[in-house]
C-alpha cells in the first residue's frame, strides 16, 4: 500500500512540474495496439518510481524510455493509462508533440479512468500547436471551456470559433471570437474573425465595428502591420458589401504600399472604382496591377475587368489587346491545368509538386517557372491559400520533429520509444501528405472551373466589342460622331502640377516606386 501512496503523489506532483511552456503539439487518432517488439526483465513498483523521479528532475529523455516500456507491462495494467498520461506529458517536454498527443488521444479513448480531462487540455494546447484540423475537432468536442485552464481559455475559445466557421455557424463563432481576451496573442486574428463571420452571416455593421476595433487596437503599431492592414482590408470589403463605393475605395486607399497586400487592395478597389463610374481612377490602377512586376499573379478577372471599362468609354482597339492578353496567358493555363488533372490522380503527387516548387523558388538562379509541372501563375495562387498553408505547416513540423528525434541523446531514436516514435511520424506524414495534396487538386479543380466560366465570359465581352465598333462605324458613316470627351476629368494635369505633381510621361517602363502613382489621362471615345 505504501508503494501506491508514493506512486500517486509522484503523478500528482508531476503535471505542476511539466510547465506547459510552449503552445504544445498534437496528433491524431491513436493506434495504441503496437507493442514493444521486444520487451524483458519483470518490473516492479521500484522502476516505476525511478521513471517518476526521472522525469521529476528533468531527466525527460530517460523517463519516456523507461515509461513507456513500463506502458505494457503486464504487472501495471490497471494503471497503465496513467503511465501513458505521464508518458505524454515527458515526450511534452522534449518538444515531440505528434507522439505525446497519441498518448493523451489512447488515455481520452480508453474512457475509464482518472486522466480523461487533463489528457484532453494536454491534447487541445498540442492540437492549437500543430494546426492539424482533424486533432483540433477531436479534442474541442470534448472539452468543457469552463474547466479548461484559464491560461488557456483564450486559444480554446479561437480554436472553438474556427471549428464553427468552418461549419458555417456564423453568430456562433463570431460570439466565440468575441471571448478572446485583447491582451491575448490571439486577439488580432479573433477580431478579424469576428467580423468575417458577421459579414459573411449579412450583417455588416455588426462586422464593420469588429474591423473598426481591430483597427484602433493596433494603433500603436506601425503603418504595415499586419493585423492593421487585415483590419482595413476587411472594412473596405464590408463597405463595398453595402455598396457604399466611395467609402470603400478610401478604405482600400489606406493599406499601405508595403503591404503584400497591396496588389490584391488594387484590384479590388478597381472594382468599387469601375461600380462609382470612375473609370479614369480605374484604368490608373490597372497599369499598376499589370505591370511587370506582378507578371506571376494570377488574377485573370482583372484583365476581363480592364476590357469592360474600354468599352464603358468605347475604346475597342485597347479592349481588342487587352482580350488577347487575357487569351494569351490563360487560355494555354487551362490547357495545361486540364491535361494535368485529367492524367494524374495521385493525391501525394499533388502535394510533391507544389513542394518541388516551393523548394525551387528558394534558388532562384537555378529555377525555370517555364518547366513548372502545375502552372507558375496556378501554383503561386494554391501557395497563398489559408487551408494549403496549414496543411503545409503541419507537414513541416512533423519533419521537424523527426529531425529532433535523430538529436536526442543516448540513442534515444534506436530505443523502442524511438522506434515508435519515428513510426507514428512516418505514418501521419502519409496522411498529412495526402491530405494536402487533396487540398491541392481541390483548389486546381476550382481554378479550371473558374477558368472555364471566365472563358466563356471573354466570349460575350469580345461580342460585345464587335456589335460596339458596329456601331461607332455606323454613326462615322453618318457623319454623327462627336469629338472625344475626358473620362471622368474633374481635373485637368495643370490641376496636378500647382498642388506639387510632377507629369512623366510612360515610355514603356515600370519603376517600383512609380507603382500606384500612374494616372490615366486618356480620352472617351463614346457618342
Amino acid at each position: 500500500m505504501r508503494r501506491l501512496v508514493v506512486f500517486l503523489t509522484l503523478v500528482t506532483l508531476f503535471p505542476a512540474l511539466a510547465q506547459e511552456n510552449a503552445r504544445s503539439p498534437a496528433a491524431d487518432r491513436a493506434n495504441n495496439s503496437s507493442r514493444p517488439s521486444s520487451y524483458s526483465g519483470a518490473p516492479s513498483d521500484r522502476d516505476l518510481v525511478e521513471a517518476l523521479n526521472m522525469a521529476k528532475t528533468g531527466r525527460y529523455a530517460e523517463a519516456s524510455q523507461r515509461l513507456f516500456q513500463l506502458s505494457y507491462s503486464p504487472h501495471f495494467a490497471n494503471r497503465r493509462m496513467q503511465i501513458k498520461y505521464i508518458l505524454g506529458l515527458t515526450l511534452l517536454q522534449m518538444k515531440l508533440y505528434q507522439t505525446s498527443a497519441f498518448q493523451f488521444i489512447g488515455v481520452v479513448k480508453d474512457g475509464h479512468n482518472g486522466f480523461i480531462k487533463q489528457s484532453l487540455e494536454k491534447l487541445s494546447l498540442a492540437a492549437d500547436s500543430l494546426g492539424d484540423d482533424t486533432l483540433l475537432n477531436y479534442a474541442i468536442s470534448r472539452v468543457n471551456v469552463d474547466e479548461f485552464p484559464r491560461v488557456h481559455r483564450d486559444m480554446l475559445h479561437f480554436r472553438i470559433g474556427e471549428f464553427q466557421m468552418r461549419n458555417k455557424q456564423w453568430d456562433a463563432a463570431a460570439k466565440s471570437f468575441s471571448r478572446v481576451n485583447r491582451a491575448n496573442s490571439l486577439y488580432a486574428s479573433a477580431k478579424y474573425n469576428e467580423g468575417l463571420a458577421y459579414a459573411e452571416d449579412q450583417k455588416p455593421d455588426r462586422a464593420l465595428s469588429s474591423f473598426e476595433e481591430l483597427i484602433q487596437s493596433r494603433s500603436g503599431q506601425a503603418v504595415n502591420d499586419r493585423a492593421r492592414v487585415d483590419g482595413l482590408m476587411g472594412k473596405a470589403r464590408v463597405l463595398y458589401q453595402k455598396e457604399s463605393w466611395d467609402e470603400s475605395i478610401e478604405a482600400y486607399r489606406e493599406v499601405p504600399r508595403d503591404s503584400e497586400f497591396w496588389h490584391d487592395t488594387l484590384f479590388e478597389s478597381s472594382w468599387a472604382l469601375m461600380r462609382s463610374g470612375r473609370f479614369r481612377s480605374a484604368m490608373s490602377n490597372f497599369h499598376s496591377l499589370h505591370s511587370s512586376f506582378y507578371e506571376d499573379t494570377y488574377l485573370p478577372e482583372s484583365l476581363l475587368l480592364r476590357s469592360i471599362v474600354y468599352l464603358y468609354i468605347c475604346k475597342y482597339d485597347e479592349m481588342d489587346k487587352t482580350l488577347n492578353l487575357f487569351s494569351l496567358i490563360y487560355k494555354p493555363v487551362f490547357k495545361n491545368l486540364d491535361n494535368l488533372l485529367s492524367t494524374s490522380h495521385s493525391s501525394a503527387r499533388y502535394f510533391n509538386m507544389m513542394n518541388d516548387i516551393l523548394k525551387m523558388e528558394k534558388k532562384e538562379d537555378e529555377f525555370d517557372k517555364t518547366k513548372s509541372v502545375i502552372p507558375y501563375l496556378v501554383a503561386t495562387k494554391i501557395s497563398r491559400e489559408a487551408d494549403f498553408q496549414g496543411a503545409l505547416q503541419y507537414v513541416r513540423r512533423l519533419m521537424e520533429e523527426k529531425r529532433r528525434i535523430q538529436t536526442l541523446p543516448g540513442g534515444w531514436a534506436n530505443s523502442q520509444v524511438g522506434q515508435y516514435a519515428r513510426k507514428v511520424l512516418d505514418t501521419r506524414l502519409v496522411k498529412a501528405k495526402e491530405k494536402a495534396g487533396k487540398i491541392v487538386k481541390a483548389h486546381m479543380l476550382a481554378i479550371r472551373d473558374d477558368l472555364v466560366d471566365l472563358i466563356e465570359q471573354e466570349g460575350f465581352i469580345r461580342y460585345e466589342m464587335i456589335n460596339g465598333r458596329k456601331e461607332t462605324l455606323k454613326k462615322r458613316i453618318a457623319g454623327k460622331e462627336l469629338p472625344e470627351a475626358q473620362i471622368d476629368g474633374e481635373h485637368a494635369r495643370d490641376f496636378y502640377i500647382q498642388n506639387g505633381y510632377e507629369y512623366w510621361p510612360f515610355r514603356g517602363e515600370y519603376w517600383l516606386d512609380e507603382l500606384g502613382n500612374y494616372h490615366y489621362v486618356g480620352t472617351q471615345s463614346c457618342n
